[in-house]
């Protein structure tokens, strides 16, 4: 754990993963994140099945979604509607440094949570809250999840969608919820820096469709200023830059070229891959004639990349300057050196003494990785937390004995 955030606490009211994945970001720069949870059942997520997975069918006894956007934090389980509950909450409010949320205005303002609330109980509290399309407007209240605020409303899937293909892009489990977090996350520091320099808590508002308005900011931007629908689209595997483009080896795997200044790699490139010839190609270089003649281009790459299996060219490349990689799956990726060498991965250990990796935050401080740390059960850290606010056993016991916690 970087320790950057080392003595700022955290109280999460959130669920699903957008805005706990930005809990867990600040858990691994050394904040102390109490995740509070309803005395039922928890974070609904808890119980989610990812893409059909059952979970008997894990090698683990872990969900991979929780651990993802829960690992580093601490779970209090308190009915926040019930008297005894409202005054823990409150407690816990007057002692930290952000209130981290994703509870839309109207159900803030039905549990007396609204900004006014919750400076009562801490004036010099940071709130933070992540939504599906913001904090005004008419759909401010409305639900959002990635698949519709980030992907479908912002245009994501429209920008993401080659032309002539019978449906359109379908993210994958938490694709927008996990970049939505990172900049709340960062968002959350940046109120931190704020508060210590100039004595003023700023509250901080992200939103899922913002976050994927950011995502294809080039292609709104481009449809405003030509009066179209965005950046050109082509058919998959048809780049407008045949050195930008992607090619089917003979093992049926995939490799990515990314030569954005193709004039500077285009010679060394082809006595690389057996064809010197095209060196000097007038029909390939100049970049005009290589962009005019891309169908040509592309024919004959992908005739040269299918007569090797991708190991063999990702050896053949390896003195390559200009950008390229193997289209890894996402079972490969945690073999790749690069992301072991970077601690990108945190290794964990489940109850059945199972080893499993999840993925860390992406941003690290002094080269150091966080420290590996799991979700938390649900209302794991009750007496703890409780015990750490001042309540004695009799009052903690009490409290079980009336609901208002688990």
């Amino acid at each position: 754990m970087s320790g950057l955030l080392s003595g700022v606490k955290v109280v999460e009211l959130a669920s699903w993963t957008y805005v706990p994945c930005a809990g867990a970001m600040l858990a691994d720069w050394g904040a102390d994140v109490v995740k509070v949870e309803d005395t039922k059942g928890g974070d609904p997520a808890r119980y989610l099945v990812s893409g059909g997975l059952r979970p008997e069918d894990s090698r683990v006894n872990a969900n991979a979604v929780m651990e993802i956007g829960n690992h580093g934090k601490r779970s209090l389980a308190i009915d926040i509607k019930s008297a005894d509950g409202r005054e823990i909450f409150g407690k816990l409010l007057a002692q930290a440094d952000v209130f981290l949320t994703n509870w839309l205005p109207a159900q803030l303002e039905r549990a007396q949570l609204t900004v006014d609330d919750l400076r009562a109980f801490n004036p010099d509290i940071i709130i933070a809250r992540g939504s599906g399309q913001g904090q005004r407007g008419p759909d401010a209240n409305r639900p959002g999840f990635d698949g519709t605020s980030y992907t479908g409303r912002a245009g994501v899937a429209f920008a993401l969608t080659p032309d002539g293909v019978e449906f359109p892009f379908a993210q994958t489990t938490a694709f927008g919820d996990l970049q939505g977090g990172s900049t709340l996350a960062g968002g959350v520091a940046a109120a931190l820096f704020h508060r210590e320099r100039h004595r003023r808590a700023p509250i901080v508002d992200g939103s899922l469709l913002a976050q994927g308005l950011w995502s294809v900011a080039p292609d709104i931007a481009i449809a405003d200023y030509y009066g179209n629908d965005g950046v050109p689209k082509w058919q998959a595997g048809d780049a407008p830059n045949p050195v930008v483009n992607r090619y089917k080896t003979k093992d049926g795997r995939w490799f990515q070229l990314m030569f954005l200044q193709a004039d500077r790699y285009w010679a060394d490139f082809c006595v690389r891959i057996g064809r010197p010839e095209l060196s000097d190609d007038a029909r390939f270089t100049p970049l005009a004639n290589l962009t005019a003649n891309k169908s040509e281009a592309t024919a004959l790459l992908r005739e040269v990349f299918a007569e090797r299996d991708l190991a063999e060219w990702s050896e053949i490349f390896q003195a390559e300057t200009g950008a390229w990689c193997t289209l890894a799956s996402p079972r490969e990726v945690p073999d790749d050196p690069q992301v072991i060498e970077n601690g990108y991965l945190l290794t964990l250990t489940d109850d059945k003494g199972e080893e499993f990796r999840t993925v860390a935050a992406p941003i690290q401080f002094d080269e150091t990785p966080p420290e590996p740390s799991r979700s938390p059960g649900h209302g794991e850290h009750t007496d703890e937390i409780l015990t750490e606010l001042g309540y004695d056993w009799d009052t903690i016991i009490d409290a079980k004995v009336s609901g208002a916690v688990l």
